[in-house]
């Protein structure tokens, strides 16, 4: 068993499986199948890819905030190239696609639901407090995702150097996509919030 859970790839399938049998053992209880409506299974399976979408992204955003930059100062300065060319990239691409399936998987669930467009319009158009909050949950993660593509991805590549720039170009973009970076872990906390009231307080 040690051994098979040696392979990232052997654990997610592992974790998969055991979600699986725990669905097929949820629907064997008594009176489970009894009008088992397909639409909310899906709002289920939606709402269970977005939070583990959401946990990959902060969990990404947090390793960068909480780790990789305060360390950075300490690594020496012969070290500091596996992490720009080895673990940040691949960090990045992680970071870059677990927003794009929180947002994706948000949106669905969302119409799933039926509150896609009261959600969007902040409850304006039928004046419920559950649409307003979730409806800010979903606009704040929609400005975290727009940072991370078009603020903080694009200055990482000068960082990085997968495009070309010179030293002072490097160093803007270096504090740039660290403040964005931080208006994102800050922008966590009211998103996060806003996002479990409206399952919990309305």
């Amino acid at each position: 068993m040690a051994g098979f859970l040696t392979s990232l790839p052997h654990a997610i399938l592992a974790g998969v499986i055991l979600a699986v049998l725990l669905v097929l053992g949820t629907l064997g209880l008594p009176g489970s199948l009894e009008g088992l409506d397909l639409y909310v299974f899906c709002a289920v399976l939606f709402r269970w890819l977005h939070v583990l979408s959401g946990i990959m992204w902060v969990g990404l955003l947090f390793y960068f905030n909480f780790v990789q930059i305060p360390s950075m100062a300490k690594i020496p300065d012969a070290q500091k190239p596996a992490i720009g060319k080895v673990i940040a990239p691949a960090a990045l691409w992680w970071f870059r696609w677990a927003a794009v399936a929180t947002l994706v998987t948000g949106l669905v669930l969302a119409q799933l639901n039926g509150y896609l467009v009261e959600a969007i319009t902040l409850g304006l158009m039928d004046a419920v407090d559950k649409h307003t909050m979730i409806g800010i949950g979903m606009w704040l993660g929609t400005i975290m995702w727009f940072n991370v593509w078009f603020l903080i991805w694009p200055n990482q590549k000068r960082v990085l150097g997968l495009v070309e720039t010179d030293a002072a170009s490097k160093a803007r973009a270096a504090r740039t996509a660290l403040i964005v970076s931080r208006l994102n872990t800050a922008l966590v906390f009211p998103m996060l919030f806003a996002m479990v009231s409206a399952q919990n307080l309305y």
